[in-house]
């Protein structure tokens, strides 16, 4: 393998297989590095998204993958990349293993991870019955009663879109609520309960939440429980090479998925609250062709 190409893509999932597509349509020579650990490895069904609703997310990325690798001009990478550097003509991406690859314009495409809680039984749960958004899973658990690991803007955020699906709804912040006044009457009129103790042991059944237990020996009977917590970016790189960042903690970017570095892209979770296959399609496309289009500038 060649190690200069047109366009690296770090990120091998949704977003930067849209983009790898995008580019691969015009010619440019990609290559796409991926260690091919998606963070939705676990989560039975996909929805939200037109044509695929109800797919496994394996089965779409495998779909995704076979499509792009029709195009002659893409070649991918199963490895992980660690350090990347700004050169005189683009950049250049070192892997774990020590291979190094140049391109002229980069897409990061890694995704972001959650910091979550160390209670038993999360992760057996976790993009099961143990979720992160209404649009994507909620209508599968409407009408159920719900849980949601949460405090403050987050939870209150959640709870108003959950309560849509249910009315049995309880918010457990795992330490003192953080709500203004007015949110504290929103929920009490909308007879959702907070509950301010620890959660000790999530109980299930092959990943589907049967019961919170609490620290203090409370048992609440929940099927599905909503999580929003910290994350951090999956990859350091984009941060390393000078990117600025949002105050959430994203990648900030133009509306076109521009860094504020020259010939740097972002897409997908990375760079946008929206956590959704959808999105990450979406903004991998654009990407994609931003890039093409900057590469198409360049050289004409």
């Amino acid at each position: 393998m060649e190690n200069q190409f047109d366009v690296i893509i770090i990120g091998g999932s949704y977003s930067g297989l849209s983009a790898g597509m995008a580019l691969g349509r015009s010619l440019k020579k990609v290559l796409i590095i991926d260690n091919e650990k998606p963070c939705n490895i676990q989560t039975p069904h996909s929805h939200n998204f037109l044509t695929q609703d109800g797919k496994t997310p394996k089965e779409i990325s495998t779909l995704a993958k076979e499509q792009v690798k029709k195009y002659d001009t893409v070649e991918f990478q199963n490895g992980l990349a660690t350090e990347g550097k700004k050169t005189e003509d683009g950049f250049e991406i070192t892997t774990k293993r020590g291979e190094t690859f140049k391109a002229k314009k980069l897409i990061v495409a890694t995704g972001i991870v959650d910091e979550v809680p160390n209670i038993k039984g999360f992760w057996d749960c976790w993009g099961i019955s143990l979720i992160h958004c209404p649009y994507c899973h909620g209508y599968e658990f409407r009408s159920k009663k719900t849980g949601i690991i949460a405090n403050g803007e987050r939870a209150f955020h959640i709870a108003s879109l959950v309560h849509n699906l249910t009315d049995e709804i309880i918010i457990l912040t795992r330490g003192k609520a953080d709500f203004t006044e007015t949110q504290f009457q929103k929920l009490k009129q909308n007879n959702i309960d907070i509950i301010e103790t620890e959660i000790e042991e999530i109980h299930h059944q092959n990943g589907y939440v049967e019961k919170l237990i609490l620290s203090d020996s409370r048992e609440l009977n929940v099927e599905a429980v909503y999580g929003a917590f910290p994350f951090h970016q999956h990859s350091e790189i984009p941060e390393t090479l000078g990117c600025e960042m949002t105050e959430m903690g994203h990648i900030k970017t133009d509306q076109f998925q521009k860094t504020n570095i020259e010939g740097l892209y972002v897409c997908g979770d990375n760079s946008s609250p929206m956590r959704s296959v959808a999105n990450a399609v979406y903004t991998g496309n654009l990407a994609g062709a931003m890039v093409n289009a900057e590469l198409t500038s360049e050289g004409f």
